[in-house]
């Protein structure tokens, strides 16, 4: 087996008391950085010419999983509790654009169910995945990929899925790639950029343990970039689906990673144990991390409404 690459991180970035820290996201126009935490209902932002120092806490009207930029717009697309909505990233005031549940006459689903991870395609679409809320129900194969086109179209694209996360395009925007975090596996789907179609479902990587790949980002090179719930790490898988980097952090369960620059700032949840009880190498749950990988990410696109 050839040597993979490797870094070690020590301690946060930020060193906040967070429970589940997930959809980091620079937006590079304003070199501003921002991540949720879906289980206290927090939207954090960061200036990064000031750094740390400047950390900004807005409490949301509900759970968010997941947040993208609108093109020509100071509000966010997100995935929330019930559906995709727009969020006052100065007020943490949400306003619906879909409830998904009730509009599909599945008003029972509502509160048992939560949106969590997502993306934004090369057209403007912007997917995302819903899941059963661990706060009500332990999660089970009740879950669904919607996306929502920019003349507002909703479609449920695949279901049903557990945990859906890490939802992003290959460099040639012909494959999708999806993860359902139980399953121990990344998925790839051939993907139709003009119509937004998926289809050809296949396994890309699987973790081949119990540990469970979370979000992840994709660099400039096609590689995956995927946090290992459980694992304490952060891989990063070639096209070919094999493993030829790792990152180790100092606790358990990493959510998702993105790119600033040739950084990765990479989100974590609070161990499932009591953190005081735990040795220094497993500490740190619910905090932000950096690390320089010498790599950029592959760029982002905003969601579009359509005029």
């Amino acid at each position: 087996m050839s040597e993979i690459q490797r870094w070690t991180v020590n301690e946060p970035y930020l060193d906040i008391p967070g429970t589940l820290l997930e959809g980091p996201y620079h937006d590079a126009a304003n070199n501003e950085f921002r991540f949720v935490d879906i289980w206290d209902q927090k939207l954090y932002r960061l200036d990064l010419t000031k750094g740390p120092d400047s950390l900004r806490i807005i409490d949301t009207a509900a759970s968010v999983g997941v947040t993208a930029n609108i093109s020509g717009s100071n509000h966010l697309i997100v995935g929330a509790k019930y559906g995709f909505a727009r969020l006052n990233q100065s007020t943490g005031e949400l306003s619906y654009i879909h409830e998904v549940w009730g509009e599909e006459g599945e008003g029972g689903k509502a509160e048992r169910m939560r949106f969590n991870d997502g993306a934004v395609d090369s057209h403007g679409r912007f997917w995302a995945g819903a899941m059963n809320d661990p706060k009500i129900k332990n999660p089970e194969a009740e879950g669904v990929l919607f996306r929502l086109d920019p003349d507002l179209s909703l479609h449920r694209m695949l279901a049903p899925v557990t945990i859906p996360n890490g939802i992003g395009w290959n460099l040639t925007d012909d494959t999708m790639y999806l993860t359902d975090s139980p399953t121990g596996k990344i998925f790839a789907f051939d993907f139709d950029a003009t119509t937004g179609a998926i289809s050809n479902r296949r396994v890309h990587f699987d973790i081949g343990s119990s540990l469970e790949p979370d979000g992840f980002a994709i660099d400039v090179e096609g590689c995956i970039w995927s946090a290992v719930y459980g694992g304490g790490k952060v891989l990063r898988i070639d096209p070919a689906g094999k493993v030829i980097g790792q990152i180790d952090l100092p606790t358990r369960n990493v959510t998702c990673p993105t790119f600033v620059g040739t950084e990765l700032f990479i989100t974590t949840a609070k161990d499932d144990r009591d953190d005081n009880q735990l040795p220094q190498s497993v500490r740190y749950g619910g905090r932000l991390y950096r690390v320089d990988v010498g790599v950029r990410g592959k760029p982002k696109t905003e969601f579009r409404f359509q005029n």
